[in-house]
């Protein structure tokens, strides 16, 4: 417990102190995240949020960790400083969706060759058990790179990606510190100390975002804690077995994890690239409804907390069933949204009609019966 609570409060302070200077320097180098047609913000704010956050994680899990518990942890860093350079660039330079999926590659192959982290059960999903090693492999670096993407594509408003990491991070932090895993523990409440001294900047009025530094960061470790989850939880004779262990790690990431295959599928349905920007993801429909940035992501962590105890009361029934009732209810939800989005869409369009000939009315009732002959 000593090792969880000073993880905690150290990440905390790093990032707490380290992001007040981290804006003054993005001030002086204008470096900042440019408003445009897509992005919600109408104001420039520095992206560089993400430095502040790896630093209070990476000193906090490298200092807090027992070295007799390391055993992974060096693969882990390697890759974790892989995504931070590679986000780094992103938010100073911007580099192509290509050359960002080529070093989220790099990382993942660190993680599955050197980390040993690789899906070998499925639990059951579509009554598949285990499978072989190489399918394995193949299916854990899609993992990781759709769950490093999902955070990504998910920070679209103040505290959003943010809140659902720190959920995300307590949820699986709780259940290794629980099995008596504390390498994996102290790295979730590595993150979540971050996270939380983070956020107190950068809920709505944000005063600077994490960027792609901050958020693929927070989707590579997510996409390790989940994989390991999955493994233990599937164990039949592990310290805490839990039915349909995959199912129940869908549902604490199907937020932003749901998100980006939606929207990833409608790209490639349209012929574009899954990595080309657009206004489709669940954050969008919310703020054309009228939601603000805090109702936004107390409606998207509250709908994330009520899908895991919902997936862990339906655990009994088996993987395939609970990811299916995840998924129709998610779409579900998410259709209701859009519904409701294009109503108001098209109430709008009506209303602005309605204005425009109750205008041409009142400007006809003002010219004079004679000019309406002539």
């Amino acid at each position: 417990m000593d090792n969880i609570l000073l993880c905690s409060v150290l990440a905390f302070i790093i990032t707490f102190f380290s992001i007040p200077v981290i804006i003054q320097v993005a001030k002086e180098k204008k470096l900042f995240d440019e408003p445009d047609e897509r992005k919600v913000h109408k104001t420039v704010i520095p992206t560089l949020g993400g430095f502040g956050i790896f630093a209070g994680f990476i000193l906090a899990l490298l200092m807090c960790t027992p070295p007799n518990l390391a055993g992974q942890l060096q693969f882990f860093v390697g890759a974790s400083v892989v995504i931070f350079f590679l986000g780094l660039k992103d938010d100073i330079l911007v580099i192509s969706a290509s050359k960002k999926f080529i070093g989220q590659l790099i990382a993942a192959a660190i993680i599955i060759k050197f980390g040993g982290i690789h899906i070998n059960n499925m639990g059951g999903f579509l009554g598949i058990y285990a499978i072989p090693n190489f399918a394995g492999m193949i299916f854990t670096l899609f993992t990781i790179i759709v769950v490093t993407n999902s955070f990504n594509l998910i920070d679209g408003v103040d505290g959003l990606a943010g809140s659902l990491g720190l959920l995300t991070t307590l949820v699986f932090g709780t259940y290794f510190y629980i099995i008596g895993d504390l390498a994996f523990s102290v790295m979730a409440f590595s993150l979540s100390g971050s996270l939380i001294s983070f956020l107190i900047y950068n809920f709505s009025p944000a005063k600077i975002f994490m960027g792609d530094t901050g958020s693929l960061l927070l989707g590579l470790i997510n996409s390790i804690l989940v994989i390991k989850f999955i493994n233990i939880a599937s164990l039949p004779d592990g310290p805490m077995t839990l039915e349909a262990a995959p199912a129940i790690g869908f549902a604490i990431l199907i937020i932003p994890l749901l998100d980006t295959l939606r929207v990833f599928s409608l790209r490639i349905l349209n012929r574009r690239s899954p990595f080309s920007p657009d206004r489709n993801h669940i954050h969008h429909f919310l703020l054309d409804l009228g939601l603000n940035h805090k109702q936004i992501t107390l409606a998207c962590v509250s709908a994330n907390v009520v899908f895991i105890v919902l997936a862990y009361f339906l655990r009994n029934l088996g993987t395939t069933a609970v990811i299916g009732v995840l998924a129709v209810s998610a779409l579900s939800f998410v259709g209701i949204i859009y519904y409701l989005r294009q109503k108001a869409k098209q109430n709008f369009v009506d209303q602005k009609k309605g204005q425009r000939v109750i205008k041409r009315h009142k400007i006809l009732s003002l010219v004079p019966e004679s000019m309406e002959m002539e």
